[in-house]
C-alpha cells in the first residue's frame, strides 16, 4: 500500500454535496460529459451527440450522473465495513448490511474519499452503469456498444476514448498518491504513466482542477505540476 504524498480533502464528506457543488460551481459553463461529450443542462437533462445510442440502462441515459473515475468499490474493499460489515450497520428489519451503505455509514475517511471532487467527472448515466467499477485498459478488437461515442466495455473491463484518456489518468494518480488506503496495481501504474505522457492537460482540466481546489481546500499536484509546464495553470 502506498503511503499518502498529497493532503486528501478533508472538506465535505457529502457525496450529494459534492456533485450539487461540481454541477453549479465547477461545471457550470463547460456542461459536458467526459466519455461521450454529451452536452447537460442545469436539470440533469442529457443533450446525446448525434449519432449515440445504447440498448441498455436507456432511462438513464437521459440523465447526466456523477461517475467516480477510480471506482468507489476500488478504494471501498479497504475498509472493513465494506468487505464485513459493523454492528451498526443494521437496518429497520433487524438484517445487517455491509458494502457501500455500511462504510458510508460508519467510516469519516470512505465518505471524504468518496466525495472527493477530483475523482468524480460527469456521464451520461448509461455509460456510468455499464461501465460499473470495471478498470480500464486497452481494447482492440472491441467494438462501442454506444454508436458515435467510442467509450469501449467488455468483460468487466473499459476503454475510455482518446479525450478521456489523460484527465482518467491523472485522476488515478492523484488518488494513489493522496490516500493510503488506495494504490493502484502496477498494471494500472504502467497504463496510467503511458496516457498521462501521451494525453497532455487542456485548458479546461486546468480551470475544473483550480475550481474544485478552491471549493475543496486540498491541492491536486499531478494535474497542477502537468498545467504549469504547459503554461496553462496561470490562465486557469
Amino acid at each position: 500500500m502506498s503511503g499518502s504524498v498529497f493532503a486528501a480533502n478533508e472538506s465535505n464528506q457529502s457525496f450529494s454535496k459534492a456533485k450539487k457543488m461540481l454541477e453549479r460551481q465547477v461545471y457550470q459553463d463547460h456542461r459536458e460529459t467526459i466519455y461521450c461529450g454529451a452536452g447537460f443542462d442545469a436539470k440533469k437533462n442529457i443533450t446525446p451527440p448525434a449519432g449515440f445510442n445504447t440498448k441498455k440502462h436507456v432511462k438513464r441515459a437521459k440523465r447526466v450522473e456523477w461517475e467516480h473515475i477510480v471506482p468507489a468499490e476500488n478504494f471501498g474493499r479497504s475498509f472493513s465495513e465494506w468487505r464485513e460489515g459493523n454492528a451498526q450497520c443494521v437496518n429497520n428489519k433487524g438484517k445487517s448490511f455491509k458494502g457501500r451503505k455500511c462504510a458510508e455509514k460508519i467510516n469519516v475517511q470512505y465518505r471524504y474519499m468518496q466525495a472527493d471532487m477530483f475523482n468524480l467527472f460527469p456521464a451520461i448515466g448509461a455509460v456510468n452503469a455499464m461501465r460499473s467499477n470495471y478498470n480500464f485498459t486497452m481494447l482492440p478488437a472491441v467494438k462501442s456498444e454506444f454508436g458515435s461515442c467510442p467509450m469501449k466495455i467488455d468483460n468487466r473491463k473499459a476503454e475510455p476514448p482518446v479525450s478521456a484518456r489523460g484527465r482518467i489518468a491523472r485522476t488515478y494518480m492523484y488518488m494513489d498518491k493522496t490516500y493510503p488506503k488506495y494504490s493502484m496495481s502496477k498494471q494500472q501504474k504502467q497504463l496510467m504513466n503511458a496516457w498521462d505522457k501521451t494525453y497532455p492537460v487542456s485548458a479546461w482540466e486546468c480551470k475544473r482542477v483550480k475550481r474544485i481546489e478552491a471549493l475543496q481546500k486540498n491541492k491536486n499536484l499531478i494535474t497542477q505540476s502537468r498545467c504549469e509546464t504547459a503554461g496553462l495553470w496561470k490562465k486557469a
